[in-house]
């Protein structure tokens, strides 16, 4: 079974679960890995705060794992 990043991870997780991971929240302007909320925020709390589509995010990370 693949895996599959929901909007309800953290930012941690999400980090975790792939190498490239970093590589796309960079091109979404998402500064993950220096911030203290990654272990706690959700993907879908971050983009809201960021004004991101958290679909768009979803689907550019699980294109990691295809």
């Amino acid at each position: 079974m693949s895996q599959q990043i929901t909007k309800d991870m953290t930012f941690a997780a999400v980090m975790k679960s792939h190498p490239d991971a970093v590589k796309v929240l960079a091109r979404y302007n998402l500064g993950c890995i220096g911030c203290m909320g990654a272990q706690n925020e959700t993907l879908e709390q971050g983009c809201g705060a960021h004004g991101i589509s958290v679909d768009e995010l979803l689907n550019d990370l699980n294109a990691l794992f295809k």
